[in-house]
């Protein structure tokens, strides 16, 4: 199964970060549970790794893997512009025989 990697651009812990990270994590629980993993970069911490990437405005998220790279910036709130917008799949996949709870 493939595993998404996001990298998630913050400047401090305002409340637009904060919700930016919530709604990432969200919207990843929704779609891909268990297949992801996210990083969140602080820009004023780490502006070299935010140059790296061209980090123009925050909150950003950029999908690392799978290739190819996308990247989203806003409070990431629309969750089916940004699921398109990051190229996730639309539905969270069946749940496997036997995992019922």
């Amino acid at each position: 199964m493939t595993t998404y990697f996001f990298r998630l651009f913050v400047f401090g812990q305002t409340e637009r970060s904060v919700a930016a990270q919530a709604n990432l994590r969200m919207l990843c629980e929704s779609l891909l549970p268990g297949r992801y993993r996210v990083e969140v970069v602080d820009v004023a911490e780490h502006p070299d790794v935010a140059d790296q990437e061209r980090v123009l405005a925050t909150p950003m998220v950029v999908r690392m893997a799978p290739l190819p790279r996308y990247r989203v910036i806003g409070d990431l709130s629309d969750h089916r512009r940004m699921a398109t917008a990051l190229g996730l799949p639309e539905e969270a996949p069946p749940t496997p025989l036997g995992d019922e709870a």
